[in-house]
């Protein structure tokens, strides 16, 4: 008889390596992918990404008393989690910045809770200790206004931020929502292909830098059109926004911003 010891690489009869769930842990925290992503990545189905990724959650986190330990900045954040028909389908992710600000690491998953609401963020914050609450300085969050109003109320001392990432994103859904708002205004229906506001609706969310000739071509025969200079300012705000995205200090970040 044959035996080999494979505890290191995967637990007894699970279906998933450390390292697949390591993966999937750092998709889901640190890209956003959903579980769906993640569950065709490993090739398994969703339920079985789903229950291996929280059993992981748990055993890395809540295991681990220290975990808390040094944290001075926080992100707080949701993905899609839990089971389809079963609950919640939204999970709060809460992630400890502390070395990134300081330059020194890469980000780290505190803790992730069922629910994305004021009350489960405020409840997940009290029960934290009073000196880990006095620590902390900065709280970067996504465009929910729970999360704000809970770090507002637990930690009334830290600074409360939104993330680059999504600055980022509500400007893209501005200029969208501009663009949209100028085609009915000139045309009366929605984009068509054969409309320049529509065929150029991608090329408005390249980054300057980024544009081809062809596409530069097609935005400087959009923007001669005086019925688009709407679109053009709101673009051109989106345009400054972008670099905060590649920034690496706060500093440069509120320069962007102030501009």
């Amino acid at each position: 008889m044959w035996r080999q010891d494979t505890s290191k690489a995967a637990e007894p009869r699970a279906k998933l390596s450390r390292r697949a769930l390591r993966w999937a842990l750092e998709g889901i925290v640190c890209q956003h992918l959903s579980m769906a992503r993640v569950a065709e990545g490993l090739a398994v189905s969703w339920n079985t990404a789903n229950t291996a990724v929280l059993d992981e959650g748990r055993r890395v986190l809540i295991s681990d008393p220290a975990r808390f330990d040094g944290v001075t900045s926080s992100a707080c954040t949701s993905t899609c989690g839990g089971t389809p028909g079963r609950g919640d389908k939204y999970v709060t992710v809460i992630i400890d910045l502390t070395t990134v600000q300081a330059g020194t690491g890469p980000a780290r998953l505190l803790d992730m809770v069922e629910g994305r609401t004021k009350q489960v963020f405020a409840t997940w914050l009290a029960g934290r200790p009073q000196p880990w609450r006095d620590r902390m300085q900065v709280v970067a969050m996504d465009g929910f206004a729970g999360f704000k109003t809970a770090a507002t109320e637990q930690l009334p001392d830290a600074v409360t931020v939104m993330d680059p990432f999504h600055v980022v994103r509500l400007a893209g859904e501005a200029l969208d929502e501009c663009r949209q708002r100028v085609q009915q205004k000139l045309h009366g229906h929605r984009g068509r292909r054969s409309d320049p506001l529509f065929s150029a609706r991608r090329t408005l969310h390249t980054g300057a830098d980024l544009l081809t000739e062809k596409q530069r071509a097609r935005l400087h025969a959009l923007f001669a059109n005086d019925e688009h200079v709407e679109v053009e300012v709101t673009w051109a705000i989106y345009q400054r926004i972008i670099p905060l995205t590649a920034t690496p200090t706060a500093d440069r970040d509120m320069t962007c911003c102030a501009r």
